[in-house]
């Protein structure tokens, strides 16, 4: 099994490098996240790995006081909280990973806390907004209607756009109105469609997949070249239509997602349910909608209210 990224830096030495190349094969093969994070994890370790070759020391031998000064240097030299935070957290699990190996006795982060920051309140669209950018593509053309399709499952059922890309045609079951998802960590979930996303699924299929069928192949929604399109091209697609709907706010496939969420929130959706959709695995990820309903309520008091 190869690591996540294409290539070692050559600066770093032999010994990091191996234990780097284990760390990502283990969250690949035992911990089934993706190459897209597990890349992530690579960059910070790499980073520290790199700090602390310039003073002699290395990977298997970092205490606590080399990561406090390498989180304090990037801080110092312009880095944001959140970016140290990210990175302590990829120290951690790297060396419960070489705790766990018996390659180090002790933890050097066990007792570092993490940096303080706030939790910032995820972008997301007002109904009324939603309702135009789904309205946005020109239904008449084959990538019209896919997209339409497109836009409808991703609001409709609040997947990550990992999810709506991957989608094969066998996880969607129009006759009983669920697509099977699998979401991080390969856990799968089953998400009800509502009549809006079955009809569009059904008009795309109808009428617009066979011409984009170049080849055999299972995928749903399918590439001018008839393949599994990319996250990075469905985002483009998105801004494509915020701009012709008019839409000035952030736009991304993750903000459909959220104005899934927050919207069910919005009309008294308990958030037990809310979290089984999303795929959530702690109830206290699920818990931001509430902020951002509240947020909303706020707004609209201010605005409205001849006393706001």
């Amino acid at each position: 099994m190869q690591s996540a990224s294409k290539e070692e830096s050559p600066l770093l030495d032999a010994g990091s490098r191996r234990l780097l190349l284990q760390f990502s094969d283990m969250l690949l093969i035992e911990r089934g996240l993706s190459k897209h994070t597990v890349s992530a994890y690579e960059s910070d370790i790499k980073l520290f790995a790199l700090h602390l070759q310039t003073a002699g020391g290395s990977l298997k031998t970092a205490g606590r006081a080399d990561i406090m000064a390498f989180l304090g240097s990037r801080v110092s030299s312009g880095g944001s909280a959140r970016s140290a935070a990210r990175m302590l957290s990829a120290l951690r699990r790297f060396y419960r990973y070489l705790l766990r190996e018996h390659v180090i006795s002790v933890d050097p982060t066990l007792l570092i806390d993490s940096p303080s920051i706030g939790r910032p309140l995820p972008s997301t669209l007002s109904e009324s907004e939603v309702r135009k950018l789904l309205n946005a593509p020109v239904v008449s053309t084959d990538i019209g209607l896919r997209d339409r399709a497109m836009l409808e499952v991703l609001y409709g059922c609040g997947l990550r756009v990992s999810e709506l890309v991957s989608l094969n045609v066998d996880q969607v079951n129009l006759q009983q109105g669920v697509v099977r998802v699998w979401g991080k960590g390969n856990k799968e979930r089953l998400v009800p469609m509502g009549e809006a996303s079955i009809d569009w699924i059904r008009r795309y299929n109808r009428n617009a997949r066979e011409n984009l069928l170049k080849r055999v192949s299972s995928t749903l929604f399918l590439s001018l070249r008839g393949r599994e399109m990319t996250r990075q091209s469905f985002w483009h697609r998105i801004k494509v239509y915020g701009i012709a709907a008019g839409i000035s706010a952030h736009l991304s496939p993750h903000t459909l997602r959220h104005a899934f969420a927050t919207h069910l929130v919005n009309h008294d959706a308990d958030l037990r349910v809310v979290q089984l959709l999303l795929g959530h695995s702690d109830l206290s990820t699920t818990q931001i909608y509430t902020h951002v309903a509240r947020e909303r309520l706020k707004y609209l008091h201010a605005r409205h209210h001849p006393r706001g």
